[in-house]
Formats: C-alpha cells, sequence, structure tokens
C-alpha cells in the first residue's frame, strides 16, 4: 500500500525532483517506510511506500531488466504468485518478489490487458520507454484512487488530489457542476471531482497518454449481474468456497494484520474465516448512547476468542477528528460514518499495519433495506401507468406526513427517478432554493438523474433489486463507501483489504437470483444461509447498522447553532444561501423537519472549502493524526 505520483510534459523538459519532492511530501501518510523518484525527458515518477511484502526488495520506482518499463504502482495483486509463475515458464526474469513486478513483466507480455488478469486492489502508472506512452489503470472495483489532471501542457496524476494541486495550484476552483450533484449524492460521482480540471480515474477503467498529450480513457471490466436459476444449496456452498479462498489471499503480508468488526454479518463473517487460519486482533469503535456497538462487537469477538480492542466516541472526539479528516478526503464526502472510520483506524494502527473489513457485501449479495422496496411497492407498479398518474397526483395534494402518502408517492414514481443509491440528500426543488447558482444552470446541468441514467439503460432487462445493485455497484461503493475507507484507513498508514470486493466473490455473486438475495423479510438472505454454522448465531439476523452517528441529536443542541455559525464563516456565500441553511436549522429544532443531513452535508461543504478553497492544503495536517 502507497501513494503514487507523477508527472508528464508535452515539451522537451524534464520534471524536478523538486517538483515530485512536493508532490510525494504531502502524501506522506499513505507510505511513511520508504521514497522514490525516477526522472528523464518529459516524464517524473514519485512514490511513498508503506511496506507490506517483500519488505526488503520493494522499492519503487520499479523497471524489468531492460529499463524499458518503469511503474509506479499502489495496491496489492493476491494473485502475484501465480501470475509470476506464469511469466518465469514464458522466461520473464525477476530480480524481487513482490508484486510491484509481476505488473511490469504482465505488461510486457499482454501490454493494456494485462488489467484483466490482476486479482486484488490497485492504483499504477506504467511508462513505457519505447512506445513513449503512459499507461495507468484502477482497480475492478475503485478500491484504491486514482486522479489526473490533463490540460495542453502536461498530465498529472495522483493516488490523492493533494499531491496535482502541490504541481499546479491554479487548479483550486470549484467545479459548480459537481457542487449541484454533491448536494444530493452526498459525494460527487465519477468522474469528476470537486475541483474544476481535476478528474478521478473510474474502477475498472484504464487510461493511456501520448508523447504529444493525446489522451483515451478505456473501460476494461464490467460489474454486470446475469442471474442463472441453480439450486439454493449450490449457490451456499459456492458463496462458502468463493469467500474463505478470498479472505486466504487476502491475508498475504508480511506485518501484521488485524480485522475491523463491528456488530454486524459482514465483518463477522471475515474475522471468522481469519480466525480459522490465525490468531488475529479485532478493533470496534461506537457511540455514546443507545446504539453503541460495541458491546456487541466484544459478545463477537469472545466468541471468535480475538484479541479485542474498542474504543467509545464522544461528540467531542467526534468533532476534533472532523478537520483533519476533511483535509484527508479532498474532496468533501457527507458521510458522517466516515468519522467513525478515522477513529478505528487510529485505534487499529495502534497494533498493526494491515486490516481486513466488511465492505462490498451489500453491494453483491442485496444487503441494503431500500432493496427490499421493490417488493414493497410491487402492487402500485403493477397497475396501468395511466392510474399510477392519478394517485401520484393525489398523493402530491397530501400534507407531508399523511399516512400512506409516502408509500403511494414511491409506488407510482418510476424506480430511474426514485433510486440513485444510498443516499439522496436534495432534490432539485431543495437545491433550487438553497445554492446561489445561475437558474439556467440549475435547469441544463448533468443532474443526478442523468449521472444514473447510462447504468438503468444497461439494466433494463433485470429486476428492480438487481437494477438498484448495479447503481450502488457504480455510483455509491466508489464514491462513499470505498472512498472514505481508503482516505481515512491511509491518513494512519493503514493498509484496509476488502475480500469481498474480489473479483472471484463477484463472479459467484452476480449470478445469484434475485429472490435468493431479498426474501422473508430479510435482506442479503443467501449470504445469512451461507454463514450458518460459521459464525456465532447471534449475529446471523442482526439488522444492518452500520456506524449510526447521533448527529440528528448533537443538530438539536448547541452543536446545530455552532455549526451553522461555521457555516457562515466559510466563505460559501457566494454558493450557499444562508437564510436557507437557518430555515433548515430552525425547522429541525423545532421537530418540524428532520433537517440533520441537509445540513451535515452543507457544514461537510463548508469545512471543505475553509480547508483547499481558503488556505492551500499543507502536509503538516499529517502531524496532527
Amino acid at each position: 500500500m502507497c501513494g503514487i505520483t507523477g508527472a508528464l510534459f508535452f515539451e522537451d523538459r524534464e520534471p524536478s525532483h523538486t517538483l515530485l519532492k512536493r508532490m510525494t511530501d504531502v502524501i506522506i501518510h499513505r507510505g511513511p517506510n520508504d521514497v522514490g523518484y525516477w526522472t528523464e525527458n518529459r516524464i517524473g515518477l514519485g512514490f511513498r511506500r508503506l511496506s507490506i511484502i517483500d519488505l526488503k526488495e520493494g522499492h519503487q520506482p520499479m523497471c524489468n531488466e531492460d529499463e524499458s518499463v518503469w511503474i509506479v504502482f499502489n495496491g496489492e495483486i493476491y494473485n502475484y504468485k501465480y501470475l509470476r509463475n506464469m511469466l518465469v515458464e514464458k522466461g520473464h526474469q525477476f530480480k524481487t518478489h513482490c508484486d510491484t513486478e509481476v505488473i511490469v513483466h504482465l505488461y510486457e507480455e499482454l501490454g493494456e490487458d494485462c488489467v484483466k488478469h490482476l486479482r486484488g486492489m490497485f492504483g499504477f502508472v506504467i511508462w513505457d520507454r519505447k512506445r513513449k506512452q503512459l499507461f495507468g489503470a484502477r482497480d475492478h472495483f475503485g478500491i484504491k484512487p486514482f486522479y489526473y489532471h490533463h490540460d495542453p501542457k502536461q498530465f498529472l496524476f495522483g493516488s490523492e488530489i493533494k499531491s496535482i494541486l502541490a504541481a499546479n495550484d491554479n487548479q483550486r476552483t470549484i467545479h459548480t457542476e459537481s457542487l449541484l450533484n454533491y448536494l444530493t449524492f452526498q459525494y460527487v460521482p465519477e468522474p469528476d471531482t470537486m475541483f474544476k480540471g481535476i478528474s478521478k480515474l473510474p474502477p475498472a477503467h484504464y487510461v493511456k497518454v501520448t508523447y504529444d498529450g493525446h489522451m483515451s480513457v478505456h473501460r476494461y471490466w464490467d460489474p454486470t449481474f446475469e442471474p442463472e436459476q441453480r439450486p439454493f444449496d449450490e449457490y451456499v456452498e459456492r458463496i462458502r468456497e468463493a469467500l474463505n479462498d478470498s479472505v486466504i489471499h487476502h491475508m498475504q503480508s508480511d506485518v501484521e494484520r488485524g480485522c475491523f468488526l463491528s456488530s454486524g454479518i459482514d465483518s463477522t463473517a471475515i474475522a471468522t474465516h481469519m480466525r480459522r487460519i490465525e490468531p488475529i486482533r479485532t478493533f470496534s469503535v461506537g457511540f455514546e448512547g443507545p446504539n453503541n456497538e460495541t458491546g456487541i462487537a466484544k459478545q463477537t469477538a469472545d466468541a471468535l476468542d480475538t484479541e479485542h480492542y474498542a474504543k467509545i466516541i464522544s461528540r467531542d472526539d467526534f468533532f476534533a477528528a472532523l478537520p483533519k479528516a476533511i483535509w484527508h478526503q479532498d474532496e468533501p464526502v457527507a458521510d458522517p460514518s466516515a468519522i467513525a472510520l478515522w477513529h478505528v483506524a487510529e485505534l487499529a494502527r495502534k497494533h498493526v499495519t494491515v486490516v481486513l473489513s466488511g465492505e462490498g457485501a451489500d453491494e453483491l449479495f442485496g444487503g441494503y433495506r431500500i432493496y427490499r422496496e421493490p417488493l414493497a411497492v410491487a402492487p402500485l407498479t403493477r397497475l396501468p401507468v395511466a392510474l399510477q398518474r392519478v394517485l401520484h397526483a393525489l398523493a402530491r395534494l397530501l400534507p407531508a406526513g399523511t399516512k400512506g402518502r409516502s408509500y403511494v408517492m414511491r409506488g407510482t414514481t418510476p424506480l430511474e427517478e426514485r433510486f440513485l443509491g444510498n443516499a439522496k440528500i436534495f432534490s432539485e426543488e431543495m437545491k433550487a432554493e438553497l445554492v446561489r447558482i445561475d437558474a439556467e444552470m440549475l435547469r441544463s446541468y448533468r443532474n443526478p438523474l442523468q449521472v444514473a441514467k447510462g447504468f438503468y439503460e444497461k439494466t433494463r432487462h433485470l429486476d428492480p433489486v438487481t437494477r438498484m445493485q448495479y447503481i450502488d455497484m457504480n455510483l455509491w461503493l466508489p464514491g462513499d463507501i470505498l472512498m472514505k475507507a481508503d482516505k481515512m484507513t491511509m491518513a494512519h498508514s493503514l493498509e484496509l483489504r476488502v475480500p469481498f470486493l474480489d473479483v472471484d466473490v463477484f463472479e459467484v455473486a452476480r449470478k445469484i437470483p434475485m429472490q435468493y438475495r431479498v426474501a422473508e423479510g430479510t435482506t442479503k438472505y443467501i449470504f445469512r444461509k451461507a454463514m450458518e454454522g460459521i459464525i456465532p448465531d447471534f449475529i446471523l439476523n442482526r439488522p444492518k447498522l452500520g456506524f449510526p452517528v447521533p448527529i440528528r441529536e448533537w443538530m438539536k443542541g448547541p452543536q446545530g447553532e455552532l455549526i451553522v455559525e461555521q457555516i457562515a464563516g466559510s466563505g460559501i456565500e457566494d454558493y450557499i444561501n444562508m437564510d436557507t441553511v437557518r430555515t433548515m436549522l430552525a425547522r429541525h429544532r423545532s421537530g418540524k423537519a428532520d433537517h440533520s443531513r441537509h445540513l451535515w452535508t452543507v457544514y461537510v461543504f463548508a469545512l471543505w472549502h475553509m480547508t483547499y478553497m481558503e488556505e492551500l492544503p499543507k502536509n503538516n495536517m499529517v502531524g496532527a493524526i
């Protein structure tokens, strides 16, 4: 696990070591163990290393025997030993035993198709000296980040936006369309970022940039679902085999390993499989109050016989970490559970360098409660379209909060319009009241429905639940879940691995029929059945809680006033109408509406603006970790 960065110039000048040092110093948290640079005319590669595998020989940038191919690589390749043996048989000569060199030789053998054979998480850049071409790629699910800036003079890239800003501070301009989409999604959907001129390479894509500046982006894999009707027990056995194999592969390292452990089935399944292999340490956090999950996590740890560590997060702890977390995120992600991840990563790093975690199980096996909605509203969706429109119009006339109004509204709204992923914060109507942006921009920008449209068009032949999962695989998973997981763990120089997000596990999950996923009033039904007899019984059917952050109650107290004061002083008055913000707080405190998530989304944007628009991002924030 590391941080990569670099520059390709489209004229005859060599990137300086001073430039590369600025770009790598700002991401020292991603790789405190080693630093490396390589430059020649037009191209420069920079690298920060967190040593995990082949501790002595893994220095980067790395090259092949004749130095015609150079690489900087962030991530882990879990099938690298198999690939190495295959390449040795083909005559390739290796100098090290690390997975980085495997990618170099695989690229020599297969060119850009090398990415299709990698099992793992990765963001890497290869400079091909013979072809005078840069080749960069991001893993299948988007576990590892990859940012870039491209203009007529240069191509800049990095594991974090901070590196690009360190090279070219002129990029500190807000992308208005990204702000509008952020207010709905609570993150900026790919390939955009909150910065104008800086993009994210989407998951399962690679980019090629030629010596003279031509850039092209290509998709090499698609997480499509193709359900097949097979016996239930056959899928149960396939899930067990695939997950067990994935955990074994994800435990490869030359450093201490542990596991995040909540009160749910996903992390418990990972911890159980790890514990079968070796003694492990587990880590959990919870918040003060009735929804504290650490008690259940401790009960699970005792049942598994792990060395367990836990922390209770107070309100002061939560808000003290917030500015540092915002800096590490690069762009605003208004998911309060990111701060819980910050704290559990901080706790784990005191004991281990690698942790496994349960991200991705809900997207693969249908675990979110919202996935039950298509079955619940089926009586309405089966009605003639004309009748649905009449019912929808009548329901709109009813006062908000009227019993049955929400059900009718949802059931008579097409899936493509009502589901954009697991978060839908501001509606277009609410945005019109909140933002100080030209009305024509609000009417013409690529809005959330258009962002999701292409994914819905690809899944017209599938059932509604599966279509929702595909939306989440492409939007929610990389934009929220994996983004916060990477940034909050790497902030503490901790490598996080996610065994559910493995191409072999997905190959099983993509074939499972919908009626096996959502059944008997519960989600992830077949996965729960697959874990029977493997994980403790008291965990099997517990409802999903995640990290329940009590911001709703915090907003009602003095903290709400403080948050609005900070929003007002953040410099976002050109974008946000403060009268609307104050009205939301008043309605929330009076109990007339729950605006906690709306206020939080604006607040995170305000803190991000203070950090990245009002001040230069500085790596001295790392000292506060």
